[in-house]
């Protein structure tokens, strides 16, 4: 289980093969400059609620990975979240769809 920190207050843990498509969507945009919402549901131990949280290029974020290998990259599955990033209610975790072919370590 891997997490995300975000400006040093808040973390939240999420699977290492979640985390890793999250950074390459998430990093995609900060390196635009653009800030979005980040939505996630929260894990039944923690209430079972659901989270938001604005991204903004200058609050400090830290992907920390349990695993030592990186996670195989689906294409298909960075496509959905970038869509949902674009959209006015912003980044929200959508289930992994069919690999279409794995595309490495490449980002967007």
């Amino acid at each position: 289980m891997g997490r995300l920190t975000y400006d040093s207050t808040l973390t939240v843990d999420f699977d290492d093969r979640v985390l890793a498509h999250l950074q390459l969507v998430i990093g995609a945009k900060l390196r635009r400059g653009e800030s979005f919402y980040f939505s996630w549901r929260d894990d039944p131990a923690v209430g079972d609620g659901r989270s938001t949280l604005w991204i903004h290029p200058t609050v400090p974020l830290h992907f920390k990975y349990a695993g030592g290998r990186q996670p195989s990259i689906n294409r298909a599955w960075i496509d959905l979240l970038m869509g949902t990033a674009n959209s006015p209610s912003g980044l929200h975790l959508m289930p992994e769809p069919e690999d279409t072919g794995t595309s490495g370590d490449r980002e967007p």
